[in-house]
């Protein structure tokens, strides 16, 4: 607009321009539209308002680059075999030693069927209580989701515990068909336990009777219809992962040499796990050597 017109408006019109420009600043943005074409999303929240946010390059791992889990990983690719045929599958919560492939095999397994109309959703802690929201987001969607919620754990009045806990079995809604929840965490129960609450446990008679502070943590675990638990790995099956993710990133030499630097390296890192290997292949296989 010229400065003839702007000199000729109405005053009033020219505050109500002035008030509105002032108004965008604080108007929420409006979320970007979802493309149900992405195989995998992130939760994502922007003044208020929570989106679906497509990942162009999800993380791309194979059942095969996961060593010493068998039994974990059969029992998960069977429970997300049943849900993509469209049958009853559980909820699933994969908890035990840090570095052990909790959250990979998730990724694997959902890899494995992510060409079978199953998406993966990942959503943060901090945004579990938007779960109700994303569960109706899909609801009416053809396609099964997979809401994956990593490495959790709570405080004492996280609100987040409570969202999670009704959604997975509590609330007045119907649980959606085509959702589950896969979660790993490093704690069995998910939440702190303190010695102080078990003292209050009573034993009646040949029965134990938990007190209600540890029966209230035990209600989140066990609302997961199948736990998968993982331990640390021993030399033989670290060495294992160590050889796996070499061959994978290129280095095809295995040698006693090598086998010395994986367990020199594991040593140096206080712990033995797929994680551990992971970092290994990465920094011997970086090497020119």
């Amino acid at each position: 607009m010229n400065q003839d017109v702007m000199d000729n408006k109405d005053p009033f019109i020219a505050r109500f321009d002035e008030l509105l420009t002032r108004l965008n600043h604080w108007l929420p943005d409006v979320p970007p539209a979802i493309d149900w074409t992405a195989q995998a999303f992130r939760w994502r929240s922007a003044n208020g308002h929570g989106y679906l946010q497509a990942v162009a390059h999800p993380h791309r791992i194979g059942l095969d680059d996961l060593a010493a889990v068998d039994q974990q990983k059969q029992q998960l690719f069977e429970n997300t075999r049943q849900f993509v045929a469209g049958r009853s599958a559980n909820n699933v919560l994969l908890t035990g030693a840090r570095g052990t492939g909790k959250s990979s095999l998730i990724k694997a397994v959902w890899q494995a069927f992510r060409d079978q109309d199953l998406r993966l959703i990942e959503v943060e802690k901090v945004h579990l209580v938007d779960l109700p929201d994303i569960i109706e987001l899909v609801y009416n969607r053809p396609e099964r989701f997979i809401i994956f919620c990593d490495d959790l754990s709570f405080e004492e009045g996280d609100h987040g515990y409570q969202a999670l806990k009704t959604v997975l079995d509590g609330s007045i809604a119907a649980s959606s068909s085509n959702v589950l929840i896969y979660a790993t965490s490093n704690r069995r129960h998910l939440v702190p336990e303190y010695f102080s609450e078990n003292a209050a446990t009573r034993h009646v008679g040949e029965e134990v009777h938990f007190a209600d502070a540890v029966e209230e943590k035990m209600a989140l675990s066990e609302r997961f219809g199948l736990w998968l638990t993982f331990y640390a790995m021993d030399q033989d099956a670290y060495l294992a992962a160590a050889q796996i993710w070499l061959a994978k990133l290129g280095f095809v030499r295995w040698d006693e040499t090598v086998r010395h630097e994986a367990l020199q390296w594991s040593r140096m890192r206080g712990a033995r796990s797929g994680r551990v290997a992971w970092q290994f292949a990465r920094d011997r296989a970086g090497r020119l050597d």
